[in-house]
């Protein structure tokens, strides 16, 4: 067997798409490992689990860096088999700088930085930063697919509402800082004071540790906790059609290609 060979092959077990009967006992496996990882990144925090056993998380970690680590080399290997870099004059180089390409290194460097010693804020971040192998999963799953292709066909309406609910956040703010800041100066009493309070109400959480405490300032906080409502009730709509339209499309795809089998 040739390296051409060999690379071609390690192609069709590594990349989903290049399989037309689904995932490889390959990709299986490294969905297993993945969730694994993840597991055991949570479990680690947690000291009446992880005390006396430090050695064995650590050795678990090892294994599964460098495993990681030999997927992520062996696919900037067989990236010159993918029709989207073949004809690309470095394609290895625009894949690894593919989005899907650094979640792979990412995952990678907590086992390098991990074993290098520092501080504990340092370390905790990443142990958390163990959770991003939980977006390798992405390429294993057409779900993530429609829901990636949903959120893009619909971008500009999601920046669109980001931006309005970036202007009523800070009209809410101001609007609580006139009404609130002599009742309440420590928390009113200015508008990045009075932020918490806004971001807290109109994404519709209320801690209830921050509220308005005057007649204006409770009128005014029922009307944008109501507006807080309307606003997360957008997105959440938009997302929902277009997750609709995705699927609709996917639908006509196999059906076409059912079609052209028969």
């Amino acid at each position: 067997m040739t390296w051409d060979e060999a690379r071609r092959g390690l192609y069709r077990q590594l990349e989903p798409t290049a399989r037309p009967n689904g995932l490889s006992r390959l990709n299986l496996a490294l969905v297993g490992l993945i969730i694994v990882a993840v597991f055991s990144a949570i479990l680690e925090t947690e000291p009446a689990i992880s005390g006396g056993r430090e050695l064995m998380f650590d050795k678990l970690e090892l294994a599964i860096g460098i495993t990681f680590l030999v997927e992520y080399v062996a696919r900037l290997w067989i990236a010159v088999e993918n029709p989207k870099f073949a004809k690309s004059r470095f394609p290895r180089l625009r894949y690894a700088l593919t989005p899907i390409a650094i979640i792979d290194l990412l995952a990678v460097l907590p086992t390098l930085f991990a074993f290098g010693g520092g501080s504990s804020l340092l370390l905790r971040f990443f142990r958390v930063l163990r959770m991003l192998r939980l977006a390798k999963l992405g390429r294993s799953s057409q779900a993530w697919d429609h829901i990636r292709n949903a959120a893009y066909e619909k971008r500009y309406e999601f920046g669109l509402i980001l931006g309005l609910l970036v202007v009523t956040i800070l009209v809410s703010s101001s609007l609580m800082y006139w009404a609130e800041a002599d009742a309440q100066p420590d928390k009113f009493g200015s508008i990045p004071r009075a932020l918490w309070w806004s971001i807290i109400t109109l994404t519709t959480v209320g801690y209830g540790d921050v509220y308005p405490v005057t007649m204006l300032g409770r009128v005014l906080a029922a009307f944008l906790a109501v507006m807080g409502v309307c606003l997360i009730a957008l997105p959440t709509g938009l997302f929902a059609a277009s997750f609709t339209e995705a699927m609709d499309k996917h639908r006509e795809e196999l059906a076409r290609k059912k079609e052209r089998k028969d």
